[in-house]
């Protein structure tokens, strides 16, 4: 109770921000680090209580078209988004081990269920919304999502082609790199100003 909203909030940001233990912030703003595990779950309930209706949510049909004209506008017709995922566990996993766990079950859940977020179950399942598109005049009812090569081959995702042959090839593998920029530019935004997104900070 002694404690100000000020020295809370401060707490909070500074362990999401610097991805730091939260025994780190005693000396600077006189908080134990059990308070300041508290301070950091009251922060984060109240911005999913705040935000979490807009944002943490299945898309309506209207956000739907909305990202169906934004990826046809790009060029890709049926494209409902770019998306890029990380797991703490492997940031630093050697190369030679890429993409080899994923549960045995060849999807992307190798989190525990009730660590995610249901707006990503239907990617996790390999499941998409049902829309109608034409490329090339051949008709399509499902729509997909650009990623990179360690997502499994589903028909949901449509992945970067690694040494384009041919002229078809090269201006896809293009397309697709300026499309999925926008993605791994605000992933890296978001990384640099909060530290905990690249390593979770030790409570």
């Amino acid at each position: 109770m002694s404690l100000s909203p000020l020295q809370k909030c401060t707490a909070a940001i500074r362990v999401l921000a610097y991805g730091t233990a939260a025994d780190t912030v005693d000396e600077y703003l006189r908080l134990g680090e059990t308070t300041t595990w508290l301070c950091v779950e009251n922060f984060v309930e109240g911005i999913i209580n705040l935000f979490g209706d807009e944002y943490l949510r299945r898309p309506t049909p209207a956000d739907l078209q909305r990202l169906l004209d934004i990826g046809e506008h790009h060029g890709f017709p049926g494209m409902i988004g770019s998306i890029d995922c990380m797991h703490w566990e492997w940031k630093n996993c050697p190369t030679a081990w890429k993409g080899q766990y994923s549960c045995g079950s060849g999807t992307l859940n190798d989190i525990n269920v009730l660590d995610r977020s249901h707006v990503f179950d239907d990617i996790i399942n390999g499941q998409a919304p049902q829309v109608t598109y034409f490329v090339n005049g051949r008709e399509y009812h499902m729509a997909y999502y650009l990623t990179d090569g360690i997502y499994p081959k589903w028909t949901t995702f449509i992945q970067y082609i690694p040494i384009p042959q041919g002229p078809k090839a090269v201006l896809f593998a293009q397309r697709q790199e300026a499309v999925r920029k926008d993605v791994e530019r605000a992933f890296g935004v978001l990384q640099a100003r909060f530290a905990i997104i690249k390593n979770p900070a030790l409570f």
